[in-house]
C-alpha cells in the first residue's frame, strides 16, 4: 500500500501558515516573499485568488522565472515612470478654470480627477489615484500637488486655479 504524501503546509513560529508570494499584497510583502499569515486569510483569500502558493521546491522554481520575467517588465515600467516624471517637471504649471464667486471662493472644488484630465491634456498620462491632495481645492490659487506615480517614483506640479469667464447666468 503506497501512501502518498500530501502537500503539508508549513508553520511558521507564530503559529500561521506560510506561503509565498506571487504578487505583491499592500501592507503584507513584495512578489517572492515568504510570509506567515493567519491560516484562515492564506486558505480562503490568498490561495484561492492566485496571490500566494504553497511553498514547494516546484513552486519556488517556477516562481524564481516567473519573477524574472516581472522584474525585467518592472523595469521597463519604472524607465517609463521616470521618463513620465520629467515631462511633468518641465510644465510650468497647469491652469485650470473653475466657477467661483467675486472673492475667489470656488462653487464646488477641484480635486483628483480634475488634475488629471488637465495633465491628460497635455498628453501626460496620469489617473487620478495617482494624484495625491490633502483635501480638495476650494478657492482660486496656485497650489502644489504631489503625484505618486508608482514604484516609488513621485512628481510635483504646479496648479493654477483660476475663475472661468464664463457670464454668469441672472
Amino acid at each position: 500500500m503506497q501512501t502518498r504524501k500530501r502537500n503539508q503546509i508549513l508553520k511558521g513560529k507564530h503559529g500561521g501558515m506560510q506561503l509565498v508570494l506571487t504578487e505583491d499584497v499592500a501592507h503584507l510583502g513584495k512578489q517572492g516573499d515568504l510570509v506567515e499569515v493567519k491560516a484562515g486569510y492564506g486558505r480562503n483569500y490568498l490561495v484561492p485568488n492566485g496571490l500566494a502558493t504553497i511553498p514547494t521546491p516546484h513552486n519556488l522554481k517556477l516562481l524564481e522565472l516567473y519573477k524574472q520575467r516581472v522584474n525585467q517588465a518592472r523595469e521597463a515600467k519604472i524607465a517609463d515612470l521616470k521618463a513620465l516624471a520629467e515631462q511633468i517637471a518641465r510644465v510650468q504649471h497647469l491652469t485650470i478654470e473653475a466657477n467661483a464667486n467675486e472673492e475667489g471662493h470656488l462653487y464646488g472644488s477641484v480635486g483628483a480627477p480634475e488634475i488629471s484630465k488637465a495633465l491628460k491634456g497635455k498628453n501626460l498620462k496620469v489617473e487620478p489615484e495617482m494624484v495625491r491632495l490633502e483635501g480638495a481645492i476650494k478657492e482660486c490659487a496656485l497650489y502644489e500637488v504631489n503625484l505618486n506615480l508608482g514604484y516609488d517614483t513621485e512628481a510635483k506640479v504646479q496648479v493654477l486655479v483660476v475663475r472661468s469667464n464664463t457670464p454668469e447666468k441672472k
